[in-house]
């Protein structure tokens, strides 16, 4: 893992440094601990640090992902701009010209005196108009903020928010304000062997069986069961877009994208047909895999391959240049380490099988 992803294997070899300081310490120790506490004022600026659990993580990390994406609830651009807005006196979404601005924040409003008087055409020349004050430099564009404060502007947005109704129209106000998604992974068989390590968070937080049982009863958790029999995951030749449960079910199991590596979380990739529509392929589960725009682009070049195993998800065969041993690869960024150890393992595994000739695996064409 060290040597084929070296970005994410530094990230799970922090994990497990933390988890082995942090130990194993049973919930209501940590339910001790977790809260936010304030630190006080630092630079002008007055600082908390948040303490929560995994599952509680799992529900922000969701939030912020549907924040960063402007055709979501959450990311309604011009309901962020407005809030921002009532902080800071920049202008909102609302405000078409210098008219439509609150008295506060127009910038002749702190000034009652008269506008001077006109010259007398027989007075001496007056001296030059001393040159203007520098201008601020203007606010940058929302796409341009450090994603920090993009995130702290939704928080406020949805403690400002008016809940006393279910959808904004009822109430009038500012529209966009919704949560995220988050999808629960489950090992059945794990879990009822009474393991310990058998849920994980579709943004990669390992879930303690405590917290899996308390959003297994919370309301908007939706339950997204692996292999299961549940929903039509399989539309064949019937349906050329992945449907609802399909993404679903994809966008849980695999995380991000599929190019080893790559660090595009899930919401930002892009489902990929793996058997060519336009061939006669099949909108199938078992034939489609998750890529960011860069790298969904990337393998229709053929600039690499993803390869469908049977019984298994698909992996990738980078180009020679890159991967000189030619070994099957899985993304294993967005897993837990333990979850990245065994994918690494079945890859090896698989690669054993492919040489040797014991297993069938098709190298998909760009």
């Amino acid at each position: 893992m060290i040597d084929g992803e070296p970005k994410s294997a530094r990230k799970h070899i922090g994990e497990l440094v933390a988890q082995v300081k942090a130990g194993k310490r049973p919930l209501k120790a940590l339910l001790e601990e977790v809260g936010l506490y304030r630190r006080g004022l630092r630079k002008g600026l007055v600082e908390y640090i948040l303490r929560v659990l995994p599952s509680q993580a799992a529900v922000i990390e969701a939030f912020f992902a549907a924040l960063a994406n402007p055709s979501t609830l959450a990311g309604n651009r011009d309901a962020l701009q407005d809030t921002e807005a009532e902080f800071t006196g920049e202008q909102g979404s609302g405000w078409d010209d210098e008219s439509t601005k609150p008295d506060w924040a127009r910038q002749d409003s702190s000034s009652t005196d008269p506008p001077p008087d006109p010259p007398d055409p027989g007075d001496a020349p007056a001296d030059p108009p001393a040159p203007p004050a520098p201008q601020a430099d203007p606010q940058p564009a929302w796409e341009d903020l450090k994603p920090e404060r993009r995130r702290l502007i939704g928080v406020m947005a949805l403690l400002m928010a008016d809940h006393s109704s279910r959808t904004a129209q009822d109430t009038g106000t500012r529209k966009g304000l919704a949560t995220g998604q988050v999808s629960v992974i489950l090992d059945y068989e794990k879990m009822m062997a009474g393991g310990e390590k058998y849920a994980v968070s579709s943004s990669g937080f390992t879930l303690a069986p405590g917290e899996v049982r308390a959003m297994m009863c919370s309301a908007g958790i939706y339950p997204v069961i692996l292999n299961g029999k549940s929903l039509p995951l399989d539309l064949g030749r019937s349906q050329r877009l992945f449907s609802k449960a399909q993404s679903r079910a994809l966008r849980a199991a695999y995380r991000g994208c599929s190019y080893p590596g790559c660090s595009m979380p899930v919401e930002r990739c892009e489902l990929d047909h793996l058997d060519a529509w336009e061939k006669g392929g099949a909108t199938d589960i078992n034939s489609a895999a998750l890529g960011c725009p860069v790298h969904h682009v990337e393998r229709h070049c053929g600039l690499f391959h993803a390869v469908k195993i049977p019984g298994c998800r698909p992996m990738v065969l980078l180009p020679e240049a890159l991967d000189p041993e030619q070994k099957l690869r899985v993304n294993t960024y967005f897993m837990t380490p333990d979850e990245a150890i065994k994918a690494d393992q079945l890859a090896d595994r698989m690669t054993e099988l492919w040489r040797a000739g014991e297993l069938q695996v098709e190298i998909v064409d760009p």
